[in-house]
């Protein structure tokens, strides 16, 4: 259901959830009980998908209950970098 921002003339600013085909263009304030005009506002659009949000709810849970760790995590067997038999690389700086 949709988020609609309204301000009253008093300056008061508040947010109603309507579905869009029932959202009133004039709500009443909920601080001061005048009458409150809907105002545009920018949609609230998220690009980001599921493997985002669990990432977030995982980061958020990690702050407050981390893993214990008793040992170093094994590295296993690193990746060979090839090796090149070009002559005219054999010039070249090493690293």
């Amino acid at each position: 259901m949709p988020n609609y921002r309204f301000r009253c003339a008093e300056g008061c600013e508040f947010d109603a959830m309507y579905s869009m085909s029932d959202v009133p263009r004039q709500a009443e304030c909920a601080a001061c009980g005048a009458l409150a005009k809907r105002v545009i506002t920018a949609p609230h659009l998220s690009a980001s998908g599921g493997s985002a949000y669990g990432l977030l709810d995982r980061a958020a849970r990690s702050a407050h209950e981390p893993q214990v760790v008793d040992r170093l995590p094994s590295l296993g067997a690193a990746p060979r970098q090839p090796v090149s038999r070009n002559p005219l690389r054999a010039k070249l700086p090493r690293p």
